[in-house]
Formats: structure tokens, sequence, C-alpha cells
């Protein structure tokens, strides 16, 4: 059962594939994926480099369309949006962290949080409030006007998060969060993405080949050639104890 307190999923998939190209040069990127992931968790999408993680991330996120199968977002069937209502669903509800952080290097911390809600039509005092309200709350508070240059890379990627978490999107997707960083750093983010996932019962998707941190996964969906060979549930690792894994299926 899932730790999460609700009765459906945040995600499901069922036999989604994922196509590019065509004839002798077709390249199936995902191959038949079934997967839920529940609301409140922080679930983990590991694999060797290739295997179809990101694809599998960009189809939950609406970026790619897949070329069979369902994807339910939400309760939202993906396969019956127009590119424009996607966008639009993605703006609502999906939040992203990225590798490489992306930060406006010309912005401080608060104007590049804003960004999602002054693209939304927000006033930018509101916005910029905000945002502000999002990094106090990730102890940033003392680094609103700091330019990204000026950041350590741990500091960068709170950013980066309040960024994605700035307009409460329900879902948020972080495409290897912590392999720019050192061992703590990446244990401190992975906490705080636990967070993100308990304080509003979000459902965290990310994608990672860092083994560091797989201890702090409530599920994770190991992929090999585009498929999900294995799922595991545990009870994740807080403070200095280890995971506990309760459940295992292929």
């Amino acid at each position: 059962m899932p730790t999460a307190i609700s009765h459906q999923p945040a995600i499901r998939c069922r036999g989604v594939t994922k196509d590019y190209g065509t004839g002798n040069a077709l390249v199936r990127a995902l191959r038949g994926v079934d997967l839920e992931l529940w609301p409140g968790e922080l679930s983990l999408l590991v694999g060797p480099s290739g295997c179809g993680k990101t694809t599998l991330l960009s189809v939950i996120a609406g970026i790619l369309d897949q070329s069979e199968g369902d994807v339910a977002v939400l309760g939202t069937d993906l396969g019956r949006l127009s590119n424009r209502q996607k966008v639009r669903f993605r703006g609502r509800h999906i939040g992203f962290v990225f590798q490489q952080f992306n930060l406006l290097p010309a912005l401080s911390a608060v104007e590049n949080v804003s960004v999602p809600l002054v693209l939304q039509g927000y006033r930018k005092r509101a916005a910029m409030a905000r945002a502000e309200q999002v990094l106090k709350s990730m102890g940033m508070g003392d680094r609103l006007a700091s330019l990204p240059g000026k950041l350590s890379g741990g500091q960068q990627q709170r950013v980066a998060i309040a960024r994605a978490l700035v307009h409460e999107p329900q879902v948020v997707v972080c495409d290897e969060p912590t392999s720019a960083l050192d061992a703590k750093t990446g244990h401190v983010i992975m906490r705080l993405l636990r967070n993100v996932a308990m304080e509003r019962e979000r459902a965290v998707i990310v994608v990672t080949h860092d083994a560091r941190v797989f201890e702090f996964g409530d599920r994770i969906a190991r992929m090999e050639d585009g498929q999900i060979v294995e799922i595991q549930q545990q009870t994740p690792a807080r403070g200095d104890e280890p995971a506990t894994l309760t459940m295992k299926t292929a």
C-alpha cells in the first residue's frame, strides 16, 4: 500500500511506449511502461544511462508525447490535451528541477524564483512577495538579493527548488538534482525534497544515477532498456538512520 493518504495515484502510466525515427532508424526508448506514483511520496527513477529514465520523466511531465499507451497525471489524461492545454497544465500543476539549475545569471535569487509567476501574469510585486516567502522557508532569507554566481551549488539548487514550488504545483519532477553536488550537500537537497513531498501531499519524482541518495526514496523504480524491471518500496532514511526496505516487487 502507498504511504500517502490518497485513494488514487498522482501519476499512472499504462503500456507507455516512445519511439524515435521510423523504419530501420526506429529507436524504441520506452517499451510498455506500467507505473503508479503516489502523492506524499518521493519516487526515484534509476537505471543505467540510456535506459529511458529522462524520456519517461518528459512523458510524465507532458513535454514529450508517448507513442502508445496512456498517461494520467492528477487524474488528467495527457493524451487528450492539446499542446496549448498541456502548457497550461504544466504551468499550473508541475514544477521542474534541473541538473544544471538553469538560473538566469543577471537576476537575483528572489527574481529567479518569481519568474514562473510573472509568466503566468502575476503583478511583479505579488510575484516577488511569494518568491521571498518560499525562499525564506528554505533557509535562504539572507540570500534573496544574491546573484546565482555568488551562491554555492547547494544554494543554487535551493533557489531552483523554490522556483519549482513557487506556483504550488502538485507534482515536482527532478532530473539529476544532486549530480553536480558533493555527497553532504546532495543529502541536504534530498531531505528538502522529501519534505516537499510530505508537506502538502505532493508527488516528487527524481531521475538519478546517484546511488548515494537512493536511501531517501519512498519508492524506487528501476529501469532497463525502456522498461520498469523492478519496483521497491521502502521506509526512507530520516536523519542518520538508514532506509529500511519494506516491499519489493518485480
